[in-house]
């Protein structure tokens, strides 16, 4: 986990909550050793209740991890497109953090769809922001006969995660007064030239375009 995260509020929230439930337990079972029940429960039920808070905020934090929060309009990737025959690139992907992912891809088409949460008021009080992540890259056909009976070529984008948000978010009916995570968002420019371009996500989506010529 990046040092970001385990340094954001929402991990100090976990943490704090964790400790805190922990202390009210550990005092619960003092009461209980004291025969004191009122106590007992009382400081059990608030430890208990602490606690699974901590634990909700842990996985809401582990399952941010690589999502990227959503302004007005950020750099998602940069894209470097090299035809290699017909039909044929070969596409590099640049992440803003300097990770980079080469494939090869059939079509005429570069094609790169993402995952979007967005948090409902309720939960945007505790600071969560919109946040997205870039899922797959594929090559497209123009013809859609081509697209059912050509070479397809997929790869992910995402990192391997332990809590997966946007697929409990599909699953679990409970969390939708918490989060939306009904839709995502794809794009696609042709590739049937050198091309350096930038992939851009903003709160309307995913849009792609020419690279910027970087001035000295």
């Amino acid at each position: 986990m990046s040092p970001e995260v385990l340094i954001s509020p929402l991990s100090l929230a976990a943490v704090v909550s964790a400790l805190l439930g922990l202390v009210l337990v550990a005092a619960a079972l003092v009461a209980l050793l004291r025969a004191s029940f009122g106590s007992f429960v009382g400081r059990l039920l608030m430890g208990s209740l602490l606690l699974s808070l901590g634990v909700i905020t842990g996985a809401v934090t582990v399952g941010l991890e690589g999502y990227r929060a959503l302004t007005q309009e950020n750099l998602a990737a940069r894209l470097r497109v090299r035809p290699v025959g017909p039909q044929r690139f070969a596409a590099t992907v640049q992440f803003p953090d300097g990770r980079e992912l080469v494939f090869d891809l059939a079509g005429d088409e570069i094609y790169v769809d993402a995952h979007i949460l967005k948090w409902k008021p309720m939960a945007a009080l505790l600071g969560l922001q919109t946040a997205y992540e870039l899922d797959r890259v594929g090559g497209r056909y123009r013809s859609l006969e081509q697209e059912r009976s050509g070479t397809r070529t997929i790869h992910s984008l995402a990192r391997t995660r332990v809590v997966d948000l946007f697929g409990l978010r599909q699953r679990y009916t409970f969390l939708e007064p918490l989060l939306d995570a009904e839709y995502g968002s794809a794009t696609f420019i042709a590739a049937d030239r050198p091309a350096d371009l930038e992939l851009r996500v903003s709160t309307s989506g995913l849009l792609v375009r020419e690279a910027k010529p970087v001035t000295k």
